[in-house]
């Protein structure tokens, strides 16, 4: 099997500690600097994250060199390391990364894995599971442009670049940091380890936030499906918070500031990340987003609920009022009106700061997130 690839975002000023990751969620940018092409070696931080081709056809038409213009939009993949019996992986994350016009703002769109989604290829099936699409091939760059061709089927999002990111490795950045703070919105037990983890804000090892962030089946307290974050839904919250925290972090602990820890955090990403830039290199893209604060990052899940067909569950959008705030949803991203998309349709949208609504209440952290909805543990353990 191809080793996995990996993509990345738009780098910005100083040092843009590095974008996409997933599982649910994520993007690594953390602003502020110095002229960090003044101190240290071009080419050792355009090295410092692997990258390639990963969109293909798939990319919007970008001129080598050209400015970094907004918006942009990337695809980032999560995956797990681990393949099924036939050689093939699944994705546990699917983020459409949105980057406004002016560069200074970042929403992370999730689309639940298991989305029934149209795969036009029709491999491995006309109609299935968006995380299914990933399982195209043993390569993961044709995967990755099958589940990229699947999702602007779906919704006429183009891509400027992406990335594919195992989040398990992509926590071993935890290892570089120390520890990082999580905050659960109630007291779970681990299915993985029997730990009990305590309601609140607490500060974690690397070994308890990865066991935190693989749980799914943790979250099914009556005010989980209240707030619809139950099963995976409460995970892709869990992941899109985790990602948050280590920029947070590694803002905190002064990587903007330091050329020289900057290129330790971007190296520490190893293999667990491959990003796709296009005709961008990684400084370029360091100097676009110095103003991207990671608290100011917003979380949308797709509008959607869980529904079982034939025996197995499936996350549905419905005709109706689910439909048009979806295709809303779309065109926003596609139009770069976010914002306003965000005023309309709070209760699927999650994060710390809030647009301008004309005096009314803009989403806040507790809102509802879309996910994929609860599989077998067979198939959790598996793909």
């Amino acid at each position: 099997m191809s080793e996995p690839i990996k993509h990345a975002a738009r780098a910005s000023s100083p040092w843009w500690a590095k974008a996409m990751v997933i599982a649910g969620a994520i993007v690594m940018v953390i602003s502020g600097g110095g002229a960090l092409a003044t101190q240290i070696s071009l080419n050792l931080v355009n090295n410092s994250v692997e990258t390639q081709d990963l969109l293909g056809d798939q990319r919007v038409d970008s001129e080598e060199g050209a400015d970094i213009e907004g918006p942009l939009n990337f695809l980032v993949l999560g995956t797990d390391a681990r393949v099924g019996d036939e050689g093939v992986a699944r994705t546990d994350a699917d983020i459409i990364v949105h980057i406004n016009e002016d560069l200074t703002e970042v929403s992370l769109i999730s689309l639940p894995r298991d989305l029934l989604v149209e795969i036009p290829s029709g491999v491995p099936a006309d109609e299935t599971k968006l995380t299914e699409a990933f399982a195209y091939s043993e390569d993961w760059g044709e995967s990755f442009q099958n589940t990229a061709e699947t999702i602007t089927h779906l919704t006429d999002i183009q891509f400027d670049g992406g990335a594919i990111a195992n989040f398990e490795g992509f926590l071993d950045l935890v290892d570089e940091l120390g520890t990082i703070e999580l905050c659960l919105w109630h007291e779970i037990t681990s299915i993985h380890t029997d730990i009990t983890y305590d309601e609140g804000c607490n500060r974690y090892d690397k070994d308890a936030a990865l066991d935190i962030v693989r749980q799914r089946y943790v979250w099914d307290w009556p005010e989980d499906y209240e707030n619809g974050t139950w099963g995976d839904f409460g995970r892709q919250k869990m992941q899109q918070h985790a990602i948050k925290q280590l920029l947070v972090e590694a803002k905190a602990q002064g990587y903007h500031t330091n050329p020289t820890k900057a290129v330790d955090l971007l190296n520490s990403f190893g293999e667990s990340l491959t990003i796709d830039l296009g005709g961008y290199k990684l400084t370029d893209m360091i100097t676009q987003m110095a103003d991207v604060d990671p608290n100011s990052m917003i979380s949308i899940g797709v509008p959607s609920t869980a529904e079982e067909i034939n025996g197995t569950s499936y996350v549905v959008t419905h005709e109706g009022e689910e439909q048009i705030a979806a295709e809303a949803l779309y065109q926003a991203v596609r139009d770069d009106t976010i914002a306003e998309w965000i005023c309309q349709y709070p209760e699927w949208t999650s994060g710390d700061t809030k647009p301008d609504c004309g005096g009314t209440d803009a989403p806040s952290g507790g809102a509802t997130e879309s996910a994929g909805a609860e599989e077998d543990a067979a198939e959790d353990a598996g793909n």
